[in-house]
């Protein structure tokens, strides 16, 4: 029900009310006007006919005919004259006041007092006098019919008015409900004019900031959405450049492995059997094979340190456990002066190479970090389970990360988070109380594939 016809209904409720009363003290007044007039009427009548009993003394029955005829009807009453036999012989005319014409009998039920009824004895006759409301009922009808048809007419007359007014003043309303249905069907421009009063105006200017915030708001989340989307992109191609990258790195690794340290060791061998075979009986071609020899031991010796960087065959070949063994069993034998401590829970579960990986290459960068930028002296590397995630931990007591670490240029954290943030998992970088780094990883295993 729009408010428009709400207003009119309660318009016509209270009019309804009034008019109501109205009718219901009229109809009480008429009563009492009723049962007033009757009973005044009535007692005028009986004095009357007692006083003039005389008449039917002198003249008789005749004489008191004659009398009653040409008194006629005395107000709201009826007369009836009786002989010594009991029979009727006269009755009063029918009033001529609004002849032919009778209220409705429930109203007259309603308004019609007790009917009163005097008998005076005249000699051997008797007189009736019985009181007629009908004429007194018939004027409160008329009353309350002018009343009702007035009242119908200006309920009718104020409701088209109320409903015409109603209809100008909640005209800013419609407006306004034009201007929310459309930003409900996504026209979030929808703006309203200037309104006519001053609510209306500041109706029209809330709802212009309101759309306008929702219109900033919707372009914001919509910027928002693009963004995550082309950040999962980019994330999503982060892991497939990643994944090519430790490719490339384990192909390179092994090519570095079977055939150049097989050349190397090739090499080294014909350097040394040159040396042989020359007995130093010729110094220059010895210390060129000498040379040879210690060239190709060196190189073989960077090969070897490159492999482990590129690509760790114990991660391959025996899971992250052991591959983290060694990373820390070779650091320490960079480094004995740091002291490091490796803590892994065992068993661990079975892991895909995108965790494997992304494991050992966060636990290695901040390997680096620690022993080379924050100058280190003690390392504590964790790696546990929890419900569903493959927690990684690495703190040390360091000098902490530098005030600049997160500006464009290092890469390193970056790194470890874009790692961690490509298998959906979560990355924390602390500073340690009260120095030092913590670095916490969580990698959901429900990512693996």
């Amino acid at each position: 029900m729009s408010l428009r016809l709400q207003i009119n209904l309660i318009i016509a409720v209270l009019m309804s009310l009034f008019i109501g009363t109205v009718v219901y003290q009229l109809v009480q007044d008429t009563r009492s006007s009723v049962r007033e007039e009757i009973e005044g009427s009535n007692q005028v009548a009986a004095q009357l006919f007692t006083r003039v009993s005389w008449v039917y003394d002198v003249a008789g029955l005749r004489g008191m005919l004659s009398f009653l005829d040409q008194l006629g009807r005395v107000r709201a009453n009826d007369v009836f004259l009786y002989d010594p036999a009991g029979t009727l012989v006269y009755a009063s005319p029918p009033p001529t006041y609004k002849s032919g014409r009778d209220a409705p009998r429930w109203f007259a039920r309603l308004v019609s007092p007790v009917p009163q009824r005097e008998e005076i004895r005249l000699g051997d006759g008797r007189l009736v006098v019985q009181a007629n409301s009908s004429r007194a009922v018939l004027d409160g009808w008329d009353t309350l019919s002018r009343l009702l048809w007035i009242g119908a007419i200006a309920l009718a007359v104020i409701n088209a008015a109320v409903f015409w007014l109603t209809g100008r003043v909640l005209k800013p309303l419609r407006t306004v409900v034009k201007g929310l249905q459309r930003m409900e069907q996504g026209d979030y421009q929808a703006r309203l004019p200037s309104l006519t009063g001053r609510e209306g105006r500041l109706m029209s200017a809330a709802f212009n900031r309101t759309a306008q915030a929702v219109a900033d708001s919707a372009a914001a989340q919509k910027l928002a959405s693009e963004a995550r989307q082309r950040l999962q992109e980019n994330r999503e191609l982060t892991q497939m450049i990643q994944a090519h990258i430790e490719e490339e790195r384990r192909s390179i690794a092994r090519e570095l492995h079977d055939e150049l340290g097989q050349s190397i060791t090739a090499i080294k061998s014909i350097g040394l059997s040159i040396l042989q075979r020359s007995d130093r009986r010729d110094e220059r071609v010895s210390e060129a094979a000498q040379l040879i020899v210690d060239t190709a031991g060196r190189m073989y010796d960077a090969v070897h340190e490159m492999i482990p960087r590129l690509r760790p065959f114990a991660l391959d070949s025996f899971g992250l456990s052991d591959a983290l063994t060694d990373l820390a069993g070779e650091w320490r034998t960079r480094h004995p002066e740091v002291e490091m401590r490796l803590q892994i829970d065992e068993p661990l579960p079975q892991l895909d190479d995108a965790i494997t990986t992304c494991a050992y290459r966060i636990v290695q960068e901040a390997l680096i970090n620690a022993l080379r930028h924050a100058r280190a002296t003690r390392i504590d590397v964790a790696l546990g389970v929890e419900p569903e995630s493959l927690v990684v931990r690495v703190a040390d007591n360091g000098i902490g990360p530098p005030p600049d670490w997160d500006q464009p240029g290092h890469y390193g954290v970056r790194g470890m988070r874009e790692r961690a943030a490509a298998l959906g998992g979560t990355f924390d970088f602390d500073r340690g109380e009260p120095a030092g780094t913590h670095v916490t990883v969580r990698l959901p295993l429900a990512a693996q594939a």
